[in-house]
């Protein structure tokens, strides 16, 4: 759901034209000049009285703004103790007379996402992508034969895929993702996410990014926040509809990248996808690639399994000021799944455990969200 700033301006209409008064008419000098110099004043004095109502009224939409006043600005999470929690942190830190505050510039929020800020079962959206261009792909490529995982995936059914566990193999990313320019790549990202429907609710993937979380997304970035995408999935992957699907800049993506290289062919410049990876965006790597990106750490982080464990430490042991670390359980079979600590795909055990000891606030997608996704 794109987030844009609106802008408003003021286009002047057409110019009157102005013609002096006849002669007869026209006041002595002294009087014109007198007309003039109360004409200056009544114009000074209505510019002070405008900008004054301007500042009152900029000043009363950021009090009106503020965090638990007039307006809910997560319609989507129920009056629970998570939701509390996360507006009296934003308020916590957005307010300069309070020990907890950070400046603007310091308000960094990180955000897994498969799982996260959208779903992840039956299978991770990425690992669909990279099946369909190994299918694609196999005919040209009869090397693969040769290779262990490469043959059994081209030959086995979905839950011989879930079983692959927590990660996207890298021999499944080399195959599916290099050997190709980056303006490529992005082309084939972004064609095969507008035909692609999820296996259970026959909707685009992009549809499924969880509602709650885009208010979350949105009243962060109202409050200064910048918001980043800190995943296991590879960047290039995520770039091409990130801004679509949750108001987040292609620059503010991290995760698994591959090894890129500069070339002239032709006389055409390009950017060549080599088969070499050179981060892998999981468990620490991503602080790792938070560090590299950024070079800030974050004082909120959100995740929902062990991949996260890492990044939640590292942004909730930062300096003594308030720190936000959030955990989405998956406990909702009816409006989504239910899962956790037996799953090959997200699994949750030792974040859920840690979370009590470290304060870090789980949030129930059943008990704590109102809806999951948007109408």
């Amino acid at each position: 759901m794109p987030i844009r700033e609106r802008t408003h301006s003021i286009e002047s209409g057409p110019a009157e034209e102005l013609r002096a008064p006849p002669a007869s008419h026209r006041p002595p000098d002294d009087c014109g000049r007198l007309c003039r110099t109360l004409g200056l004043a009544f114009v000074a004095v209505l510019v002070l009285s405008c900008a004054a109502s301007q500042t009152r009224a900029v000043a009363e939409q950021r009090v009106t703004e503020r965090p638990g006043l007039s307006l809910d600005p997560l319609p989507s999470w129920n009056d629970t103790p998570a939701k509390r929690e996360i507006i009296g942190f934003v308020r916590a830190v957005t307010d300069p007379a309070n020990p907890g505050y950070f400046p603007p510039e310091d308000r960094i929020a990180a955000f897994d996402n498969d799982g996260t800020l959208w779903v992840e079962q039956p299978l991770y959206p990425e690992l669909a992508f990279a099946m369909d261009r190994l299918e694609t792909l196999a005919r040209a490529h009869p090397e693969w034969k040769s290779v262990d995982l490469l043959r059994t995936l081209l030959t086995s059914n979905t839950q011989s895929m879930i079983a692959l566990g927590n990660r996207v193999p890298i021999e499944v990313i080399v195959a599916s993702h290099t050997g190709m320019s980056t303006t490529l790549f992005d082309t084939i990202v972004r064609e095969w996410m507008r035909h692609a429907r999820h296996p259970r609710f026959d909707r685009p993937y992009t549809d499924l990014a969880y509602q709650p979380q885009l208010e979350l997304l949105a009243f962060l970035r109202a409050n200064e926040f910048r918001t980043y995408v800190v995943c296991a999935g590879t960047v290039e992957f995520m770039r091409p509809w990130t801004w679509e699907a949750y108001g987040i800049r292609p620059d503010q993506v991290i995760g698994t990248s591959v090894e890129t290289t500069y070339e002239v062919q032709g006389g055409k410049t390009s950017l060549l996808r080599l088969p070499q990876i050179s981060l892998v965006g999981d468990g620490g790597g991503k602080p790792v690639g938070i560090q590299r990106h950024i070079g800030q750490r974050p004082i909120l982080a959100f995740g929902n399994s062990d991949g996260d464990f890492e990044m939640l430490q590292w942004t909730t042991h930062g300096s003594g000021r308030a720190r936000l670390g959030l955990v989405l359980h998956h406990d909702d079979a009816k409006r989504e799944y239910a899962y956790d600590r037996q799953s090959s795909i997200g699994r949750l055990d030792k974040t859920l455990d840690a979370a009590d000891e470290a304060g870090w606030v789980v949030v129930s997608m059943k008990n704590d969200w109102n809806t999951t996704f948007a109408d």
